[in-house]
């Protein structure tokens, strides 16, 4: 599962996302097992089929087949597609400074001064673990 993704599209729809969220959590899905998990209004069957067969067309998701019935499951790690997309948002938007793109959810408010007390702490053990 641990496969680049630079070949693969770098963004997920807001769909499709809501759809792997479901994946990554549960594993292996049948389709009824996505659209019980999803919120009210629950999208029609025929929408999350067509979307997973979206997401596997794309390479996030591959099945298994029993039958007519298909068991689908990510073919993508969370943590790879995260790794990934925050890169993008890093280097889009932030030119790939971790400093600025603190500094911009610090001055949107945005952060916390408990979240700025746990990001100085992660900051620094990394930093203690690296020497």
């Amino acid at each position: 599962m641990g496969e680049n993704l630079k070949n693969r599209p770098q963004e997920l729809t807001k769909a499709e996302l809501e759809i792997m969220q479901v994946i990554w959590q549960k594993e292996k899905v049948l389709i009824h097992d996505i659209l019980a998990e999803l919120p009210e209004p629950k999208p029609a069957y025929n929408t999350v089929s067509t979307i997973v067969r979206i997401l596997e067309n794309k390479g996030f998701v591959s099945h298994k087949a029993y039958g007519r019935t298909h068991e689908y499951f990510a073919a993508v790690a969370k943590e790879d597609y995260t790794s990934t997309y925050m890169r993008t948002v890093l280097d889009n938007f932030f030119d790939g400074s971790i400093s600025r793109m603190v500094n911009f959810f610090s001055a949107q408010k945005s952060i916390s001064l408990e979240e700025t007390d746990e990001i100085l702490r992660i900051l620094n053990s990394t930093g203690e673990a690296e020497q």
